[in-house]
């Protein structure tokens, strides 16, 4: 168990410094995905950008989540949502999301564009996977761009997401998979919901320590 996410941030990044020689770029999923990497990057002395995923909620259950689409429009459908939504529904919650996904970005990279990933070790960093959809739409989006290495890191993950994981990126790095797992908070002393506000004052620290252009 870690005792909050900075802890977990930082036995991620011990785990992954082998790659720093790499030079890499440390990928943040907003909200709590983003201390995580925080701490992933200060471990590496990376450099780290946020990019924007939001759940696709269903057209009659906003709450319950179908899939998920990256800041690029590539997306992830669970199974069951391929053969059960019609394609006018997914295109009405597909657009709903890019107006946030628009909002994200400009609060949290100033609109700027993502950098080039081309050739470039990429670590993509969450909290934790529960249903994974967000994380599966922003590795899309990483594997369009052709990076020299993909890996995933989290602290905590459901069995049947990390054995997805494994299909879709070089490298899973995953410090605790619990055969009784319910959801991310149970890997965690303390672990809260952060806001807009709590997520770009963690950018606002990378920027006063590492001076990232990416934040203007």
């Amino acid at each position: 168990m870690f005792k909050d996410r900075k802890d977990a941030g930082l036995k991620l990044g011990e785990a992954l410094l082998s790659y720093q020689k790499d030079n890499p770029i440390v990928i943040g999923i907003p909200r709590g995905g983003i201390e995580t990497a925080f701490y992933v990057a200060q471990k590496l002395h990376a450099e780290m950008v946020p990019i924007i995923s939001r759940k696709l909620g269903h057209p009659q259950q906003p709450e319950f989540a179908m899939g998920a689409i990256a800041e690029d429009g590539s997306y992830y459908l669970s199974p069951w949502a391929k053969s059960e939504i019609s394609a006018d529904d997914l295109e009405f919650v597909k657009n709903k999301e890019k107006e946030e996904i628009k909002r994200r970005v400009q609060l949290l990279r100033h609109g700027k564009p993502i950098p080039n990933l081309k050739d470039r070790t990429v670590i993509v960093v969450d909290d934790g996977i529960a249903t994974g959809s967000t994380l599966f739409a922003t590795l899309k989006l990483c594997q369009n761009q052709h990076p020299k290495k993909l890996i995933v890191a989290a602290p905590i993950s459901g069995i049947d997401a990390a054995k997805q994981l494994v299909k879709m990126a070089d490298k899973v790095l995953i410090l605790e998979i619990p055969e009784d797992f319910r959801a991310v908070s149970q890997g965690y002393e303390r672990f809260s919901n952060l806001n807009d506000e709590e997520t770009l004052e963690f950018m606002r620290k990378y920027e006063q320590e590492y001076g990232s252009h990416y934040l203007g």
